[in-house]
C-alpha cells in the first residue's frame, strides 16, 4: 500500500517537472566540454550519459551495481574510451547490499522487484583519493535511496568541494528522508549553492565561487 501511495506522490511530483520539460533542459544544461569529468551514479541503461556524451563528448565514469544494467551500459558505449563503466555502487562505506531488481526503481530500500541481487558499494571517498581523482565537473546522483549514505559521507569531507555540479533526486521512502534530506541540504549550502528544485524529483547544486 506505501508503495502505491508513494507512486501516486510522485506522479504528482513530476508533473510539473515534465510540463516544463526540464529532463531535456535542466539535466543537461551544464558548462562542459571534452575534457570535463562526470559522475553518473546510477547509471540504469545509460540513457542520461549517452545524452551528456552526445553533446559535451566529456569523460564519464558510470556506476551501476545490478549486473544486467551495468552490461547494457557496457555494451552500449564499448566503442567509446573515454566512458568507464563500474558495476558497482558509490556509498559512504564498502559493503554489500541485496538490491529488490526493478527497472530504473531498483533499490536496497524496497522489495517490489521480481528478483533481489547482491551488490557491492564501495567508500566514495576512498574511491576518488584512490583513483587520484580532484576534480568533478557534474556528479549526476540517482541511487534510489542511497544517496543519503553517499552525501552524508562527501559533506563530511574535502571532497564536497571538489564537485563543481551536484545534480541529485532524494527519495522519500527511506526512514526520515525528510529530515535526512533537510540536514543533507544545509551542510551542501556551505559549500554549494541550489540552482535548481524541483522537490523529490530533481535538484541542483554548485560549488560556490
Amino acid at each position: 500500500m506505501f508503495d502505491i501511495i508513494g507512486r501516486i506522490k510522485q506522479k504528482f511530483r513530476t508533473a510539473r517537472w515534465r510540463r516544463d520539460n526540464c529532463e531535456k533542459t535542466l539535466r543537461l544544461d551544464y558548462d562542459l566540454n571534452n575534457n570535463s569529468v562526470v559522475f553518473d551514479l546510477g547509471g540504469y541503461e545509460g540513457e542520461w550519459s549517452s545524452d551528456i556524451f552526445s553533446r559535451y563528448a566529456c569523460n564519464i565514469h558510470i556506476f551501476e551495481p545490478v549486473r544486467e544494467f551495468s552490461d547494457v551500459i557496457r555494451d552500449r558505449f564499448k566503442e567509446i574510451g573515454n566512458i568507464i563503466v563500474y558495476n558497482f555502487g558509490l556509498s559512504s562505506e564498502d559493503r554489500t547490499e541485496q538490491i529488490s531488481v526493478d527497472n530504473n526503481s531498483s533499490s536496497i530500500f524496497k522489495t517490489t522487484g521480481d528478483k533481489v541481487e547482491n551488490i557491492a558499494l564501495k567508500n566514495a571517498v576512498n574511491f576518488l583519493k584512490d583513483n587520484y581523482i580532484v576534480k568533478i565537473d557534474l556528479m549526476k546522483i540517482n541511487i534510489e535511496g542511497g544517496e543519503y549514505d553517499l552525501l552524508d559521507a562527501l559533506v563530511s569531507d574535502p571532497a564536497i568541494g571538489n564537485i563543481h555540479n551536484i545534480q541529485v533526486q532524494f527519495h522519500d521512502f527511506v526512514p526520515n528522508a525528510h529530515d535526512r534530506m533537510k540536514k543533507i541540504q544545509k551542510k551542501l549550502a556551505v559549500t554549494h549553492e541550489l540552482t535548481y528544485q524541483y522537490k523529490f524529483v530533481w535538484e541542483n547544486w554548485k560549488r560556490k565561487g
